[in-house]
């Protein structure tokens, strides 16, 4: 096996248009490929990719101990967690500071966590070298 790079982080969704509405309207990421079933959003580096969740299997995977947690670099967590509040969006925790830089989570409308991380680097758009930046605990 010869994998060059994560191509896409896929979730499953109750409610497209609603998620859709988070990640391109209040998120910010662009829509790259719109089909019917799935949308593609981001424009370099790995894709979120939103396609229907089943109506009839049970939604799970979205919490902290066993869930996934989707990171998002930013420039300013504050102005970014400032803006998100107002625009209604759940904390699921504030800011904290870490080693590598400062973090919050927020949570999307089908209970996913997003982890905002602003490094204290240099190179604000270097991801770290483990997931300290990220870890929602």
């Amino acid at each position: 096996m010869n994998i060059k790079k994560v191509g896409n982080v896929i979730l499953a969704v109750t409610d497209i248009d609603k998620s859709i509405e988070f990640y391109n309207g209040i998120i910010g990421l662009p829509i790259k490929n719109q089909r019917r079933a799935w949308v593609d959003l981001g424009t370099s580096g790995a894709l979120l990719s939103l396609h229907p969740a089943s109506l009839t299997a049970e939604h799970v995977g979205s919490s902290i101990d066993n869930g996934i947690t989707i990171g998002f670099l930013v420039g300013d967590v504050q102005s970014a967690i400032d803006e998100l509040k107002e625009k209604g969006v759940k904390i699921h925790r504030d800011i904290v500071e870490k080693d590598a830089g400062k973090n919050a989570v927020i949570v999307d409308p089908d209970g996913y966590l997003i982890s905002l991380f602003e490094p204290i680097f240099g190179d604000k758009a270097q991801q770290t070298s483990g997931y300290q930046g990220f870890t929602p605990a």
